[in-house]
């Protein structure tokens, strides 16, 4: 086949076209976060990164997200097994409900569970008798968090499932381990690196959750409920310094994500 001068020029075009507009959208993501740092002087930054309050609340932030995230490693793998594993009728409506949090406003997803785990109504009244009190507490964070970013984790934990053939437990079975064992030493161990993805998913989006976090419980404050009262309270100049430390914690937290995806990759 022939490439005519003609040809050159019409790839040159088309990539130069591809290439400027994919500039526009990573100035649109580049600049606002740039700007964020060059906003407020290093000074205010270095006595909001050293202020007890900032500090209080991104280890308050980490620590729930991380605990959701635990809670769900223990409810969700064995969901996102069954979805993978087995057939039963309605398995499409249980998939889509899991994915509801993905898609709905999350100050509806807040409400949804002060209805549920408020002190007034029947899970707040439930778990009052075991000393747990969600409404304005740790606890509610926590399962304001998980709420909202679970179908990162259980998602990600079934495509890990799915790649997994089921040849692998038949043998296991036919040599004599029983189906916990086939379980937890031989597809669980296989699943480790989509199941630490997940996790990792879930943590970094329960870190970044506002919505639900301000309704079921807004103090004690998290990072970002944090970054809102300061905003509607002092402006830009004292909000942006909070605003730019979870930035490096959550970009710390991607690379790292990356990382992981990259060597789930490499290992299949």
């Amino acid at each position: 086949m022939i490439i005519t001068k003609g040809d050159h020029m019409k790839n040159n075009t088309f990539k130069l076209l591809i290439l400027s507009i994919s500039i526009i959208l990573l100035l649109f993501l580049i600049v606002p976060i740039l700007k964020m740092f060059t906003h407020s002087t290093w000074d205010i930054f270095y006595q909001s990164a050293q202020e007890k309050e900032v500090i209080d609340s991104i280890f308050l932030t980490l620590k729930a997200s991380f605990v959701a995230t635990l809670i769900t490693i223990f409810l969700g793998i064995p969901l996102a097994y069954s979805l993978s594993r087995y057939k039963f009728p309605g398995k499409f409506i249980i998939e889509s409900i899991i994915n509801i949090p993905l898609i709905i406003p999350h100050t509806a997803a807040g409400i949804a569970l002060l209805t549920v785990f408020g002190d007034q109504f029947i899970g707040g009244r439930f778990f009052s008798y075991l000393g747990i009190s969600f409404t304005g507490n740790f606890a509610g964070i926590v399962i304001a968090m998980m709420f909202v970013s679970m179908p990162f984790l259980i998602n990600e934990s079934k495509e890990g499932f799915n790649k997994i053939d089921e040849r692998y437990e038949k043998v296991a079975r036919t040599l004599g381990a029983s189906p916990f064992q086939s379980f937890f030493k031989i597809v669980l161990p296989m699943n480790k690196n989509h199941i630490l993805s997940g996790a990792l998913m879930m943590w970094a989006r329960g870190i970044s959750e506002f919505g639900a976090v301000l309704v079921l419980a807004y103090h004690p404050m998290t990072a970002p409920v944090l970054i809102y009262e300061r905003f509607t309270s002092y402006g830009l100049k004292y909000s942006v310094p909070v605003a730019g430390i979870m930035i490096i914690i959550t970009t710390i937290v991607f690379t790292l994500l990356k990382v992981i995806q990259k060597k789930d990759v490499i290992d299949d």
